[in-house]
């Protein structure tokens, strides 16, 4: 104990600590019913940091390019003492990450803590999600298996129905006219230089604005007597709670990567038939299941394009949410902006259900 206090005060001493000191002294979360919410930004995080660590392990052997990367792939969980359990580790934290992080989003939007002054706290945690689809769709081509291929050829397509900019965007992303050796070089370098650049800018900021800002009050805690309001610390009592929920988690993930392996398939082949029930993530399920349901034409715009324009509009408004202004009415006990928090809610359930079962 002597040796860490000397360490602290050697620092200390050059860098002052005093404001994360006083921040880990004073910093209280407010306990209330909801409070189980606070947490899932936190394991999102955790999560990340898994995904961090895991991806490091596997870009020790990973090799990038057309005759090499499923190869690499394939030596990883076959060969490399515990690769299998870092590939499958790395797999499901993702699927779980992206999963918590639409947890977070939701708790935050259904408690109103993207109300003044978290605005730029929303905006960026919401920027952050984007990012990890974009993990999610970069990261899926990596093994260069035969079903990674054609859901990004399908992907890819997509991309190339949005008007003026789609073309180009697809020939960039794809590095040409086809999915190819040039696409997994390109989704390879977004995947572990250009995205986790952002991704990290965009995190320091979110927990920047979090830290400033402290967490957030519902209103019915905030209208209670001040003798009644109730605090725990932040450290150590919500940082243990916090990181007893980090080990819970991990042992689930343990748990899965060691009962449901991820499965590597068979070596991408761009002259074979597309196997049969493409479908992507299950996060990008209930927009591919929405593409589906639109007819090919809507008056004079094509179905896929209506589909594409809508949920890119719809994703615009729902980050810009903090900024709309609707009048309260004390007589009405669910607001506006609520009811289409629960409709979003039931519709990307539907749909992903949906996706899976028809």
């Amino acid at each position: 104990m002597k040796a860490i206090n000397k360490i602290v005060d050697w620092i200390n001493e050059r860098y002052d600590l005093s404001p994360v000191i006083y921040l880990l002294k004073h910093k209280k979360v407010p306990a209330h019913r909801h409070s189980v919410w606070y947490y899932m930004g936190g394991v999102t995080l955790f999560l990340f940091i898994v995904q961090l660590i895991t991806g490091i392990l596997l870009l020790m052997y990973y090799r990038p390019g057309e005759e090499s990367a499923y190869e690499s792939v394939k030596f990883i969980i076959t060969e490399v003492k515990f690769g299998w359990l870092i590939r499958n580790v790395h797999s499901w934290s993702a699927n779980l990450l992206i999963l918590f992080a639409f947890l977070h989003m939701f708790s935050v939007f259904f408690s109103k803590a993207y109300e003044k002054p978290r605005e730029l706290t929303w905006v960026t945690g919401f920027i952050i999600l984007l990012f990890a689809f974009a993990f999610g769709f970069s990261g899926y081509l990596l093994p260069w298996n035969e079903l990674a291929f054609f859901a990004t050829k399908v992907g890819t397509d997509i991309v190339g129905v949005v008007p003026i900019i789609g073309e180009p965007l697809k020939t960039l992303l794809r590095g040409g006219e086809d999915v190819t050796g040039a696409t997994l070089s390109r989704f390879f370098g977004l995947h572990v230089a250009i995205l986790p650049a952002l991704f990290f800018s965009f995190l320091a900021i979110h927990l920047f604005f979090v830290q400033k800002q402290g967490m957030h009050e519902p209103e019915e805690f905030k209208n209670l007597p001040e003798e009644k309001k109730k605090y725990i610390p932040f450290f150590p009592d919500f940082a243990l709670k916090d990181l007893l929920l980090w080990v819970i988690i991990f042992n689930v993930l343990i748990f899965l990567a060691l009962y449901f392996p991820w499965e590597l398939g068979n070596k991408a082949d761009a002259f074979a038939a597309a196997p049969k029930g493409i479908r992507p993530e299950w996060y990008f399920m209930f927009m591919f299941q929405t593409l589906k349901f639109i007819p090919s034409h809507v008056l004079f715009i094509e179905g896929e394009l209506l589909g594409i324009l809508g949920f890119a509009v719809a994703g615009i408004l729902w980050m810009l949410v903090p900024f709309f202004k609707f009048k309260k009415k004390t007589n009405r006990k669910i607001q506006p902006l609520t009811i289409i928090g629960i409709i979003a809610v039931a519709f990307i359930i539907i749909m992903t259900l949906l996706g899976y079962i028809l």
